[in-house]
């Protein structure tokens, strides 16, 4: 089925805040929409608008037709204890919703004790749950299954039956991706697809959004996925309380963007130049007026009347052109002057030097259940910028928890040098993570910062009272990146450890932390998909882990 979805004049925020109003957006058949803005903007709170989960603050969200599919894939893979893998690609896929529908009306249907009445027919209602079963995918989502796992690397026997809480961080983001492939919904709404994807998956993930006939909006700070995937962009401005649909792509967006922001300056600047030279002119004119007055009254005799009428009149003149400036003045169309957008600005605290030696591995064989990565011959030098990559699973944690000696090997050795002092952005973002409120969390870790300082320093991160004073665990997995960034400047550091530090991260941010890490002397770490981050961040050497076993490039 083609679908159309239409939001008209709609508003959204939380509680009594809004975010955004008078958003106008039309997705149609093969539209691929990307939502752009910072952390906060409103992007997750516009998908929900449209999935239907939530009622918009003002305005109109309609389907053409009514009873177009329409699918919401949440930032976080909410995995549910007892849950298996067949059980939340069925739920996220729609299936099972679909399925409890049509078996609830043929329950009906098969109640003769139900008449008629004045409710809908139970045929109709079952033939309309039949025909949304069908359409869903549900009637063969069993066979295909095991095909779409297979060809994603899940091809362990049974997969399909682990528990959702069991799996990795890349597991559970490929089973995403499988119940994405798998879903058959008309409009697909997206949020972060990109998270904790490997190459392979993101290059699939590309392919099936490019193929999709129906249309699609979605979030992603993916710089690179985005540009390969979307037709147009939605942008959500907080400092300027506006919203924009710019036409073609991503990097249309960044053209335009750039022009219209160039613009608005100018306009503004034009104004404030004019406006300011007005006044200037009717301050002028109206010191003139006042001085032509006292002269007339002390250089003209009493009795020179004829003298005296004409300075007047002079000084008259004057106040006339004062109050035409004036005028002039309030007849200019104002021109609001641009605000500035907030940006993350920070650089990685440095500590002394550490020795020569930063981390060694020796023949070492290290195993995480069935799994093992190894043997593995490995020395990182002081100063080194090293770039890590591999598919989901093939062992990169496990490399970074031998190197930081957080895990012994079985086999061989594995040593730490000396004066390492290590800052680190793991993926879960586990170090802020608890249940005490942020700031007290944060005093914990680094107990050498008055509260204060610690307040003030989360602040220019974004995060304010209403952050601080929350459990870690609630805040949104870009508000805990932007405190683990925090941390990384508060702490003294010479092993900068970063495992895909873009996850969460708005694209402002994202910009910010390549800059951060363009002056930061140290030596990195760095573990990331994003190819963009690749290209930009100064990498000395590259180590690809693949199937247990690293290799240079």
């Amino acid at each position: 089925m083609t679908a159309t979805l239409v939001a008209h004049g709609i508003a959204g925020g939380y509680g009594h805040r809004t975010l955004f109003d008078s958003l106008e957006l039309t997705v149609a058949p093969g539209d691929v929409v990307g939502v752009v803005g910072a952390n906060g903007a409103g992007k997750s709170t516009l998908l929900r608008l449209l999935a239907g989960i939530d009622a918009p603050q003002a305005g109109t969200i309609t389907l053409q037709p009514a009873d177009a599919f329409v699918g919401w894939l949440p930032q976080e893979h909410e995995r549910v204890v007892g849950e298996t893998v067949s059980e939340y690609i069925a739920r996220r896929t729609g299936c099972k919703e679909a399925t409890t529908e049509m078996d609830a009306a043929a329950t009906a249907l098969g109640d003769t004790s139900l008449s008629a009445g004045n409710g809908p027919d139970p045929a109709d209602v079952y033939s309309a749950a039949l025909e949304r079963w069908l359409a869903s995918g549900a009637a063969d989502l069993d066979e295909r299954l095991p095909v779409v796992l297979a060809d994603l690397g899940l091809t362990a026997v049974g997969f399909e039956h682990a528990e959702m809480t069991s799996l990795s961080g890349g597991q559970a983001a490929r089973v995403g991706l499988a119940a994405l492939m798998l879903s058959r919904f008309d409009i697909v709404l997206l949020d972060e697809p990109t998270n904790d994807l490997d190459l392979d998956g993101l290059e699939r993930l590309e392919t099936f959004v490019r193929q999709l006939r129906g249309g699609v909006v979605l979030v992603s700070h993916d710089r690179e996925f985005l540009a390969r995937c979307v037709t147009r962009v939605l942008e959500l401005d907080l400092a300027q309380n506006s919203n924009r649909v710019f036409g073609g792509g991503y990097d249309a967006y960044l053209e335009e963007r750039a022009t219209v922001r160039r613009h608005a300056r100018e306009k503004y600047d034009e104004f404030a130049d004019k406006r300011a030279d007005l006044v200037s002119r009717a301050r002028t004119q109206r010191e003139w007026s006042s001085q032509g007055v006292r002269n007339a009254m002390k250089k003209s005799p009493d009795n020179d009347k004829i003298r005296r009428k004409a300075s007047v009149e002079s000084s008259e003149k004057q106040a006339q052109k004062v109050r035409q400036m004036e005028s002039r003045i309030a007849r200019l169309d104002e021109v609001d002057e641009p605000r500035k957008e907030w940006q993350l600005e920070f650089t990685i605290g440095a500590a002394p030097r550490s020795g020569s030696v930063v981390s060694t591995l020796s023949a070492a064989v290290l195993t995480q259940g069935d799994f093992t990565l190894g043997p593995v011959s490995l020395q990182v030098n002081s100063g080194e910028r090293i770039g890590i990559t591999g598919p989901n699973g093939a062992g990169k944690s496990t490399l970074l928890r031998a190197l930081l000696g957080r895990q012994a090997p079985t086999e061989g050795t594995a040593s730490l040098g000396s004066s390492v002092q290590i800052g680190e952005i793991d993926q879960a973002r586990s170090k802020l993570s608890g249940t005490q409120p942020l700031a007290a969390a944060f005093e914990e870790l680094v107990p050498s910062m008055a509260s204060g300082e610690v307040r003030t320093l989360l602040a220019k991160f974004g995060l304010k009272v209403d952050h601080v004073n929350r459990p870690a665990n609630e805040l949104s997995p870009g508000e805990r990146t932007r405190a683990g960034l925090a941390l990384l400047q508060a702490e003294g550091i010479n092993l900068l450890v970063l495992d895909e530090p873009t996850n969460h991260l708005d694209l402002v941010a994202i910009e910010q932390l390549e800059q951060a890490l363009e002056s930061y002397e140290g030596t990195l770490l760095l573990v990331t998909h994003d190819r963009r981050m690749l290209d930009t961040v100064r990498i000395d050497r590259r180590w690809r882990v693949e199937a247990g076993r690293v290799s240079e490039l």
